[in-house]
């Protein structure tokens, strides 16, 4: 290797490990580089990587990967270690259809051994692999890079409880880059996590604990040293966890990262939490500058920073959703609203800057959110948890248990329903119309435009007598006029858009505008189409399914969701009217049964067979005219 090293010559991390300090750093400013040249191809996740390049350099020069487990969290900081990782010719792909994916995966490299796309999962992951290590007989170090807000989740604090009772080698690195929970101030803070990390300070701590059993004094001396490195650093907490803390580093000091990571690495006596602060965005001026750190970036000039934006043809449904929202909270001081540290996602920064104290952001914590809603509205108030479908996932029991069970008004607000287009199957609201609808008592609607949307959101307003949801894609809207004084739904009903003789097509959501357009290319095909606008999941139109049902031959039903969703739902309810025994060909378009990968939104549709002439090949299909539908789908 020559002394000044390349980061061409990096082939993977065996590369780095006769590397000094110095050239180390070399390789460091050249993946920063590389990164944001990459990042300005492809947008994507730009800030938390930034921040993590030193300690990436360095884990995979101290640690031996991917014998050794090295799990980032939240996937996204990641980027860095894509490119040393292997990924380097391929970087270039991020989150284009067929190209890298934007979070560590295990289909995708050895050196991702566990996916994570969701925050908060590294450490009870990492728990696993250390305890599957010793039950194996193995001998492999375990490391789990947490931080981007991810501590902010209780998921993390539990696995650190469970990971401190079986006292387990596990390495946990906090990247403190937002706020800081003991800033590292000067060479004294430095030389303290020198020490705490050393050989010699564990020898001298176990003698200590054997003096002061000896004497009778042990647990005087050790809440002495606790409180002492607490006040010093602020571990006291992971301490009490059974973490032995050591830190605060500075997380782009590589000289300080390497000697700490060793110092862990051949000393390791239990589980280890390693407090690096780190800046987001660090090192390139234009994310420094940035109110958000660059979290997350469109295509860019390398130069200037400048995002490559396009002028939007609509607002974006999240747009729509925040004015309404506002809008009613005017008249209305019991509106509140909570997110799960997804404010500008859900268009909640808009509200909080009109209503500050109305506006609640409760960090990575989905479950707590959906309770804390829960409790508001026993209280009295209008909760709206704003919160993306795949997010509240993670909130079900919550949602089941706190506020279904007790009939509590909350109202859900389900932001990126349906596909997500670059951040692929790990971010898509597949699943909320089936997990939702199977709760009793919920309602769930679903917006086929912007107006639609905002009448939902006066709707769910009006809604006191228990929950109710309204889900709505992320994206542009359709452009269609947003009406100033929006009128509420008649709960259950939906709306003929349409009307025709031989075919029905039902559609739940945004596939409504694909639904007129398949219409017109079955007409094309000597076949009437009524097209009709569900409007809601639950509870559902039965009137207007059923004479759809019974008035057309063929009935089909389509929705941004899995199977086992709305259109389950009409099945069961023509099963239980005997309509299905009336010789009528319903057929049901959903989500495909897969996680499907990152890819341009339109492309995912077309995958899904959820376009237009998809819908048209399913009717003709459904009537017998093969070699027609054939020709529709070409």
């Amino acid at each position: 290797m020559p002394e000044t090293p390349n980061l061409d010559r990096i082939a993977s991390p065996k590369d780095l490990k006769g590397l000094d300090n110095a050239q180390l750093c070399a390789i460091a400013d050249e993946l920063r580089a590389e990164t944001i040249d990459a990042v300005s191809v492809t947008g994507g996740h730009l800030g938390a990587g930034l921040g993590v390049v030193e300690l990436t350099v360095a884990l995979h020069h101290v640690f031996d990967t991917p014998n050794d487990v090295l799990i980032w969290d939240v996937g996204h900081q990641c980027y860095p270690h894509k490119i040393l990782t292997g990924r380097r010719d391929r970087i270039r792909t991020l989150r284009q259809g067929g190209g890298l994916s934007g979070f560590t995966k295990r289909s995708e490299s050895e050196y991702d051994p566990f996916g994570a796309a969701h925050a908060s999962t590294s450490i009870s992951a990492a728990l696993g692999f250390s305890v599957a290590s010793d039950l194996k007989g193995e001998n492999r170090h375990v490391v789990a890079v947490i931080g981007d807000g991810s501590m902010s989740a209780g998921m993390a604090y539990e696995a650190m409880n469970n990971a401190g009772a079986l006292d387990k080698n596990l390495i946990v690195i906090l990247n403190d880059n937002d706020m800081s929970i003991a800033p590292p101030v000067g060479a004294m803070s430095h030389y303290f996590a020198r020490l705490v990390s050393s050989k010699g300070y564990r020898s001298l701590r176990k003698i200590g604990k054997g003096l002061a059993k000896v004497i009778g004094v042990e647990e005087a001396a050790r809440r002495a040293e606790e409180y002492m490195r607490g006040m010093a650093v602020g571990g006291t907490m992971f301490e009490e966890m059974g973490f032995r803390y050591v830190g605060p580093i500075d997380g782009h000091d590589v000289a300080q990262l390497v000697a700490v990571l060793k110092n862990v690495r051949d000393g390791q006596d239990g589980p280890v939490l390693i407090h690096a602060v780190t800046h987001k965005g660090h090192g390139y001026a234009p994310a420094e500058a940035a109110a958000d750190k660059y979290h997350g970036v469109a295509k860019f000039n390398v130069v200037t920073g400048e995002q490559a934006k396009s002028k939007p043809a609509a607002p974006s449904y999240t747009g729509v959703f925040a004015e309404a929202l506002i809008a009613e909270a005017e008249a209305d001081p019991a509106i509140v609203a909570i997110t799960a540290a997804m404010p500008g996602g859900t268009g909640l920064d808009k509200f909080g800057a009109r209503f500050p104290e109305r506006c609640f952001d409760v960090g990575i914590a989905e479950q707590h959110a959906v309770t804390f809603a829960a409790g508001l509205a026993a209280a009295g108030m209008k909760p709206f948890a704003a919160l993306y479908s795949t997010f509240l996932q993670r909130a079900y029991d919550s949602v089941v248990h706190d506020v279904a069970i007790q009939k509590l008004p909350v109202r859900f607000a389900i932001d990126r329903a349906g596909l997500v287009g670059a951040d692929g199957s790990t971010h898509a609201g597949s699943f909320d119309i089936g997990y939702l609808g199977m709760l009793p008592g919920m309602v769930i609607m679903a917006a086929s435009d912007e107006a639609e949307l905002v009448r939902m959101v006066k709707t769910a307003t009006l809604i006191d007598d228990g929950p109710s949801a309204f889900r709505y894609p992320r994206g542009e809207g359709t452009g269609v006029e947003i009406p100033a004084d929006p009128q509420p739904l008649e709960i259950g009903k939906g709306r003929i858009v349409r009307e025709g003789s031989a075919v029905a097509i039902l559609s739940l959501g945004t596939r409504l505008e694909e639904s007129l357009k398949a219409a017109d290319q079955l007409a094309a095909h000597g076949l009437s189409a009524t097209v009709a606008d569900a409007r809601f999941a639950k509870p559902l139109d039965e009137d207007l399914i059923v004479r759809l049902a019974r008035e057309h031959e063929v009935l089909i039903t389509i929705e941004e969701g899995a199977r086992g969703g709305f259109g389950a739902f009409v099945l069961h309810l023509l099963a239980e009217k005997g309509v299905l025994d009336t010789g009528l060909k319903i057929r049901t378009m959903t989500l495909p049964d897969m996680f499907q990968e990152h890819d341009a939104p339109v492309k995912q549709y077309d995958e899904a067979r959820l376009n237009a002439r998809h819908i048209t090949a399913t009717v003709l299909d459904a009537l017998g005219r093969s070699e027609e539908a054939a020709k529709a789908l070409a």
